[in-house]
């Protein structure tokens, strides 16, 4: 089971605080939502918790033995297809087999079986791939940065039902967004994020 502990954590870069003194506790089984508009901080936070930068100061700690992440900018291999990408990932761990990939693929509204290269993916099916690639092995913690974003109404269906499928089997989901409604359908607690200030939220009273 997964846990986070993010301990007047700090970042700087080239002189600018972009976050300041972070404090955040997320148990196993909580869906968390992080509010704020562009350039407030909230991706490099989850860059932070995702461990591909380091804080300046203070902790961060994920207790996870796997993090399923959609960031922004996610690479993929563009001339593969779809399901080649999410199957060379899936060697990395070699923890699922391919009847697990075309399971999330369609679930998400992907064809398994589409041989169009990921290059020549319209931005949607771009979005649906990377959420595949970070549902499909079931992680404990899931950080997902504006997971709604080019999804059409049944799509978003669809990713609330995997998260909230994800919540029931105890694993942490770590949201960002701007949008206020995915948030506050989805989300255990809430917190804003303002000029690298993360400041919490009392759900009942919003």
């Amino acid at each position: 089971m997964g846990e986070i502990h993010v301990t007047h954590a700090t970042k700087e870069i080239k002189g600018t605080r972009l976050l300041d003194d972070i404090n955040l506790e997320v148990q196993a089984g909580e869906i968390v939502g992080i509010v704020g508009k562009n350039g407030s901080g909230k991706t490099l936070l989850l860059k932070l918790l995702a461990g591909l930068m380091q804080p300046t100061e203070g902790k961060v700690e994920v207790i996870s033995e796997h993090i399923g992440i959609v960031i922004e900018n996610a690479s993929m291999y563009p001339d593969f297809s779809g399901f080649e990408n999410l199957q060379y990932l899936a060697k990395i761990r070699n923890r699922i087999k391919a009847q697990e990939i075309v399971k999330i693929m369609e679930i998400l509204g992907l064809d398994p079986n589409e041989k169009r290269k990921v290059k020549n993916y319209s931005l949607g099916m771009r979005q649906k791939l990377a959420l595949a690639q970070a549902f499909m092995e079931q992680p404990d913690v899931l950080l997902l940065d504006e997971p709604t974003n080019a999804l059409d109404k049944e799509s978003v269906k669809k990713l609330y039902r995997l998260i909230e499928e994800s919540k029931k089997r105890n694993a942490i989901v770590l949201i960002v967004s701007h949008n206020h409604e995915d948030i506050q359908t989805l989300c255990d607690v809430i917190y804003y994020m303002a000029e690298g200030k993360l400041i919490s939220d009392d759900k009942d009273e919003s």
